[in-house]
């Protein structure tokens, strides 16, 4: 679905990302991991078409995806941070995106899935920060897209929610669908992720199982196995 060739990235004198591979199948789920800084982000903003790469080509279903917009239409989006127009009330943001991308949702589901109906009236800017997770989750998950992208998508979120969100993601993977996540909670990432994609400082370290990870490095689980390579800069 998406292959990413020899991508550079250099934010004034900051290589971001250093002649990056990756190849991301379709159907599944990924996760990309790393620190602070290690690209992650610049990665997902580049496959979006936000940022564009110094060099190298990104590719979707075969296509180069260079000063193209239509194949944004195919992806759902989950930024880190939900920056909604304050003076909203949840309906009508739902309603503005509906009107936005067209076709059918499965809004109603999802809504109730994560409480939302009391919600529904009160203005955007009078939200707690988990409740607006909540409905950056319900905008991502309630158009039918073949390929999600979620940025640290557990932020803000309480034990309910977070199973509530993990249900979701094996509901999509179920219907066949790609998504790629990243996210800082080894104990998420390695209870949904298919593959896992550690970077630091602009390049992969591994990609692969998290059973072929903590093979290599005879950890006994995901965040063990994060912390060895940070610690021998090797998987």
């Amino acid at each position: 679905m998406i292959e990413i060739k020899h991508i550079y990235k250099r934010f004034g004198n900051i290589e971001v990302l250093k002649d990056l591979n990756l190849e991301v199948r379709q159907s599944g789920v990924f996760a990309i991991l790393g620190p602070n800084g290690s690209g992650k982000t610049t990665l997902i903003k580049s496959i979006l078409g936000m940022v564009i790469p110094d060099d190298g080509e990104i590719c979707f279903n075969g296509t180069s995806v260079h000063k193209k917009w239509k194949y944004r239409k195919l992806i759902n989006y989950l930024p880190q941070i939900a920056n909604f127009p304050t003076n909203l009330t949840v309906r009508e943001l739902i309603g503005m995106i509906k009107n936005l991308r067209g076709g059918t949702t499965e809004d109603q589901q999802i809504i109730e899935a994560f409480s939302l109906q009391s919600t529904l009236n009160q203005k955007l800017g009078k939200l707690s920060g988990g409740t607006k997770q909540k409905v950056n989750i319900l905008l991502t998950f309630m158009f039918d897209s073949p390929l999600l992208i979620l940025d640290e998508p557990t932020t803000g979120l309480d034990p309910v929610s977070m199973i509530q969100l993990k249900k979701l993601i094996q509901h999509e993977k179920d219907k066949g669908k790609t998504i790629l996540v990243t996210t800082h909670i080894m104990n998420f990432a390695e209870e949904i992720a298919d593959k896992v994609v550690f970077l630091l400082e602009g390049q992969i370290y591994f990609n692969g199982t998290v059973r072929q990870l903590k093979k290599q490095t005879s950890k006994g689980n995901l965040e063990q196995a994060i912390a060895a390579i940070l610690t021998t800069g090797y998987a």
